[in-house]
């Protein structure tokens, strides 16, 4: 070897131009250069890396045994920037080292003794294989990979032996992009990542990353400017406001949700079509706060929470978007992180505590999910690697003007996949047990908010977004798919005539399971909103709903967004002096309970709070030593109690079998009648619902069974801060045919109440 002409070190160590462009943090093949490579002639090897504010680094064998490894060279210092390369004797070929470095603050003499301070020893980042396997890397090429999140982000893991954390992120147009965070001095020039061609897919595996560790994608675009990106796939964020993704081990979590888990898989199971759906929606950071103002934990809430559901007779709760979101008042509406629970709350174990206890107690979780639109902070996924990655490019698709949001270009399969792989995650590793998707029709029609000539027709001429229908199907059909748990169920929150919203796909709809009843909660609050002595003439505003009650499988929403924006609160909306106005709102949620659908309400409504929803502070508690309030709580309590209890309430929820009028044409007094059925004939309930302060006497009500019946539920009780009017509890049928029916009641109504009441036993 010794009689090899070489030409100067630097240029036979490496290529003038690959050091330089290192240096300055615009290399995009890093591996060709760094690391350990061939050398010149045989039994050599050339070892090269960065190492800004190094003085010194050896090359020295890993895993010999030696109580003090070999070393096996000195690299030279070719810039004092601190790029190193050396020509390493290596007879037997490559061989497994590690790098001792002397920082430039330290020591080193001529006997080569080191300073204990200003030396260590580290693995090199270029030393190990890839991350990715080529099934990986095609799964992502093709938008098929269902597990993304095991193979994008920031993964603790052992390669070849050693532990540290694999890092890779989706930025195809990207000229290069590093990993930073403490353990580099945020310097995007010291880890830049390995780009994997096929698939767009930059990755890098570093030794002894902590879990815990802060960390950011340095993206320098074909442009020349650099930008700071938190991680898409990031399973934790740092806590707001700092937007720096954090690596976060996957550890074993015990679940003990088995029987939960085993029950919802089957038809008759908590999710089931059949079963009562009571769901309280929630916000994590507003629901209960400490006396200082800090915000229960997931934890926390958990305590609070799950007794206090238990006791209300809910059968699940909706958590609005948990995923990491760097403003407050968004409401978790415009995420950055997708797969982070937002740190505000606490660790992701600390949210599975939540969700398992939940299920343990028999409570079912439902989430509110993303993927219509995303928020243009810098850190997050707008124009991610330079270009309009995420988002389109024609501002006439890819903007929400009224939101200040970008939208997610749902036609590009990576994308595509980058959404679907969140949502079963969601459903996989937090055994969330349904989806609610937000804004669906935003996603749906290509002119949503937008004027004449700011949007652009699809390629038929039309404003159906046959992108966003396309991926909408697919979601459906992977969530009741074996790549989902079974007996998950997912919402849509659609307030247009969409057709098909719960029909399958194979017969042309989009597959969801319940769609949100927008109509029926417009038209119905607007209804309530009017004074007693006018809601004759808007009678319609009431029965409307039926016409199309039974065409999809709906959910009633009382939700978060009646009471923001200047909306002010349920109670708020109800006419009249005080007593009238809590009346008022107990006759809109037994009106709720008792129309077909299943049943959302937004936390604070079922004690009647009084001010619009405020997202900084918690609910007002104290209202609850008030009779008058704590009595709605009560027959929200009843309500919900009796919504389960009762097949004929709850069993036929989507199926006009299970809804008859007995009377929808009194408006002259205000006043409507109806019945609930289940499967046994004789399994149903009479409603009456008298909308006007006035009491009614004597109003006759057809039904098909004689007998006495029996007053299970009178929102006028004195129980629940009413006046005490009502039927003693039961009435007595008479052989009189009325409505069509062979016998009647004469009930007293009392004022803005309604009543339930139970034929005798067959």
């Amino acid at each position: 070897m010794d009689n090899v002409h070489r030409p100067p070190a630097a240029a036979w160590l490496v290529d003038a131009t690959d050091m330089v462009r290192l240096l300055r943090g615009e290399h995009d093949d890093p591996c060709a250069v760094l690391g350990m490579h061939p050398g010149a002639v045989a039994h050599e090897v050339i070892v090269r890396c960065l190492l800004p504010g190094a003085r010194r680094v050896e090359v020295i064998e890993r895993g010999s045994g030696a109580e003090a490894p070999q070393v096996r060279g000195v690299l030279e210092r070719l810039d004092a920037r601190g790029f190193f390369a050396g020509a390493i004797p290596a007879p037997l070929g490559r061989f497994r080292y590690r790098l001792r470095v002397t920082d430039a603050s330290g020591t080193h003499d001529a006997l080569d003794t080191h300073s204990a301070a200003a030396v260590r020893e580290i693995d090199d980042p270029y030393a190990f294989p890839p991350w990715l396997g080529e099934l990986d890397c095609h799964l992502l090429a093709e938008g098929e990979h269902w597990h993304i999140e095991t193979r994008l982000g920031a993964h603790a893991c052992e390669l070849d032996g050693v532990a540290g954390v694999a890092f890779a992120v989706w930025a195809p147009n990207a000229q290069r992009v590093s990993v930073v965070g403490p353990f580099n001095g945020w310097d995007g020039r010291v880890h830049v990542m390995r780009r994997r061609a096929e698939c767009g897919v930059w990755e890098i595996f570093l030794p002894d990353v902590s879990d815990g560790a802060l960390y950011k994608f340095e993206v320098r675009t074909q442009a020349g400017e650099i930008l700071l990106k938190s991680d898409p796939c990031a399973a934790q964020a740092e806590a707001a406001p700092g937007t720096a993704s954090r690596v976060c081990a996957k550890r074993r979590f015990d679940w003990g949700d088995a029987d939960w888990m085993a029950r919802r898989a089957g038809p008759d199971g908590p999710n089931g079509l059949h079963m009562p759906l009571a769901i309280y929606e929630v916000h994590v950071g507003s629901w209960r706060r400490h006396p200082d103002g800090r915000a229960y934990t997931y934890d926390e809430l958990a305590d609070a929470l799950i007794p206090y559901v238990l006791e209300m007779g809910f059968t699940h709760v909706e958590l609005m978007p948990v995923s990491e979101h760097p403003f407050a008042g968004s409401w978790g509406y415009q995420p950055t992180a997708l797969f982070a629970p937002s740190a505000r709350w606490g660790e992701p174990d600390g949210l599975r505590r939540l969700i398992d206890r939940c299920h343990r107690a028999g409570i079912g979780v439902l989430l509110d999910w993303v993927p219509a639109h995303f928020p243009q902070d810098a850190h997050g996924l707008a124009r991610f690697d330079g270009t309009c990655l995420y988002e389109h490019e024609d501002p006439r698709v890819g903007q929400h003007r009224e939101w200040g949001t970008l939208v997610y270009n749902l036609g590009r399969r990576e994308v595509a996949n980058f959404l679907l792989g969140n949502a079963l995650y969601w459903l996989r590793e937090f055994h969330i047990d349904g989806l609610r998707v937000d804004a669906v029709a935003s996603m749906l029609y290509l002119d949503y908010n937008r004027a004449a000539g700011q949007w652009r027709p699809n390629p038929f001429g039309g404003r159906e977004n046959l992108e966003a229908v396309a991926f909408l199907r697919r979601f459906n059909e992977l969530v009741h798919s074996a790549q989902a748990p079974a007996g998950a169920i997912t919402l849509a929150e659609e307030s247009t005539a969409w057709p098909m919203v719960t029909r399958p796909t194979y017969l042309g709809g989009l597959g969801f399971d319940y769609k949100w009843n927008m109509g029926w909660m417009n038209d119905t609050l607007a209804y309530m909103r009017h004074d007693p002595v006018h809601r004759r003439y808007h009678h319609g505003q009431l029965t409307f709903g039926l016409l199309y009650a039974f065409s999809e499988q709906f959910v009633l929403p009382l939700s978060h967004d009646e009471v923001v924006h200047g909306k002010g609160s349920l109670l708020g909306k109800m006419p009249g002096d005080a007593w009238q106005r809590l009346a008022n709102l107990r006759l809109y949620l037994a009106f709720q309970t008792t129309q077909p659908g299943k049943k959302l309400l937004f936390m604070g409504g079922e004690f009647a709070q009084p001010g619009e929803w405020n997202h900084d502070q918690e609910l007002a508690w104290p209202l609850l030593a008030d009779p008058a309030h704590a009595g709605v709580q009560h027959a929200v309590r009843d309500l919900n109690r009796l919504y389960r209890e009762l097949a004929c309430l709850h069993r036929h929820d989507s199926d006009e079998r299970g809804f008859r009028w007995i009377d929808c044409n009194d408006s002259e007094q205000s006043v409507l009648t109806w019945r609930r059925h289940g499967d046994d004939p004789n399994d149903f309930a009479v409603i009456a619902c008298n909308f006007t302060p006035v009491p009614r006497h004597g109003y006759r009500v057809g039904v098909p069974v004689g007998g006495t019946y029996r007053e299970v539920f009178n929102g006028d009780a004195l129980a629940y801060g009413g006046s005490g009017l009502g039927n003693a509890g039961a009435v007595r049928s008479e052989p009189l045919p009325w409505h069509g029916q062979p016998h009647s009641l004469a009930l007293t109504l009392p004022p803005l109440a309604a009543l339930i009441l139970l034929p005798p036993p067959a």
